[in-house]
């Protein structure tokens, strides 16, 4: 069977007299005296388009032709009588290529709750919010390849399998191939690698040694993190995005990070047009503003203990402390991205106690108030979005600060050969993908933007 036409290409340039060949599946069924009237997406684009079947003639079809059934339809573009749309199809032919039960389909012509899609992952993608976010997260991610491409960063690709900790959290997902349901293997049986085996929740490491050879590279791949948090703002397996540039200073860093920011939002925009006045009218009434926001305003930049300045002085009862040395809270950020500044914000210079071991350490400051080149981007509607650092390029300086953390540099001594030969300022971030996209439609829950979610005691699908 050879692919049909798409129908988003059909209700764009589609023109009146044209045969068309279509393939989808049936969101809806109307019945009247003399025409049915069906609705049919292929998955394109946010709207379906209108099929009419002239009765008596498909009247022996009609009981088959079910919510959720996979159709071909063969016609003719006429004008359409509706508002919705110029153009529908005036069937000729209609083959049923895959049957929906009607009485068990479980996506039927209402509203579902976000809470019930999630149990039925894998037809949510049917439904048209799961589609346009599947449809934005696509224009994401080209985005994301475009803006680095155009800039002559190389696309590296570093291991999913690690065996060192770039956070220092420690909330690692283990890799063996041991049996856990047998006893404790014997000391002649070393496991595969024959050290332990993660899987990675960061692939910075591995892009700095790249970086140090290629100038400019970014990773774009699945990181985990064992992190027993049930919020709408984490997952356990999620995807990440990773510059490395070498020859580079914070103030660089954040300069990529706020144009990355800008062409992400502006390329969406263009693409997604439609999907994204379905998640201003339907899921979030900000979400064009904010995005507007992004592309527009210059974001501001100020240190992290003017942002604690602030926060002190803005009258307001926050949840949690506000402290000099004390992390932001998602609470925090959004008062100053939000209400403060009204418009992004990347904060710099967080002390050194709070932050990883990588980061390279602020000269001149007084031991008790140590400060770190790293920066958050805080966005209006989210808050934190992109995190990243200029890294310590100095290896005394890195090995006191990896025993000062608890680790033992014997186990990172290729990171270490690093500034050993050769050894230059470099900067980078992380972006998580999935939280971006989250922020670009409006979804309320992290686990609404990804195809299945993996999460504490779920991996359904």
């Amino acid at each position: 069977m050879k692919a049909g036409q798409r129908i988003a290409d059909v209700l764009r340039q589609g023109q009146v007299g044209a045969m068309v060949d279509l393939r989808g599946w049936v969101r809806s069924k109307r019945e009247g005296k003399t025409h049915a009237f069906l609705d049919l997406n292929d998955g394109s684009g946010l709207a379906g388009i209108q099929v009419v079947l002239t009765r008596p003639d498909f009247d022996g079809q009609l009981l088959a032709l079910t919510v959720g059934t996979a159709v071909a339809i063969a016609g003719e573009l006429v004008a359409s009588q509706g508002k919705e749309q110029t153009v529908e199809v005036q069937a000729q032919a209609v083959t049923v290529i895959g049957p929906a039960d009607a009485e068990t389909y479980p996506l039927q012509k209402k509203r579902h709750s976000f809470e019930f899609l999630r149990t039925i992952a894998h037809l949510r993608a049917r439904t048209n919010t799961f589609g346009a976010v599947l449809r934005v997260r696509n224009a994401c991610a080209q985005a994301i390849h475009q803006f680095f491409q155009e800039r002559g960063f190389l696309w590296v690709h570093t291991p999913i399998i690690s065996t060192s900790d770039c956070e220092g959290a420690g909330e690692m997902f283990a890799v063996t191939t041991l049996d856990p349901r047998k006893a404790a293997a014997p000391a002649s049986q070393p496991d595969f690698f024959g050290k332990p085996a993660f899987l990675t929740v960061s692939g910075q490491l591995e892009a700095e040694a790249l970086a140090l050879a290629l100038s400019n590279v970014y990773t774009f791949g699945p990181t985990f993190r064992a992190e027993n948090s049930n919020t709408a703002r984490h997952l356990a397996e999620f995807w990440m995005v990773e510059p490395e540039m070498a020859f580079c200073d914070l103030q660089g860093d954040a300069d990529l990070a706020e144009a990355f920011l800008k062409y992400v939002f502006t390329q969406v925009l263009h693409r997604c047009a439609e999907d994204m006045a379905f998640f201003q009218s339907r899921i979030d009434p900000n979400v064009l503003a904010n995005a507007e926001k992004i592309i527009h305003e210059s974001f501001a930049r100020i240190a992290y203990t003017e942002a604690i300045e602030l926060l002190h002085r803005s009258g307001r009862s926050f949840q949690y402390p506000v402290e000099w040395g004390l992390d932001l809270q998602s609470e925090h950020e959004r008062f100053l991205a939000e209400e403060h500044f009204g418009k992004p914000v990347i904060v710099m210079d967080y002390p050194a106690q709070i932050k990883a071991f990588y980061m390279r350490l602020n000269d001149d400051c007084p031991p008790e108030r140590q400060t770190v080149r790293a920066m958050d981007v805080l966005a209006p509607g989210i808050g934190e979005i992109i995190g990243g650092s200029q890294r310590e390029e100095r290896l005394d300086v890195l090995t006191s600060r990896m025993q000062a953390c608890g680790l033992d540099p014997e186990v990172y001594w290729w990171y270490l050969d690093l500034r050993r030969f050769g050894s230059v300022p470099h900067a980078g971030f992380g972006l998580g993908f999935d939280r971006l996209v989250q922020f670009i439609t409006g979804m309320g829950n992290i686990r609404d933007v990804i195809p299945f979610p993996r999460t504490p005691l779920n991996a359904e699908f």
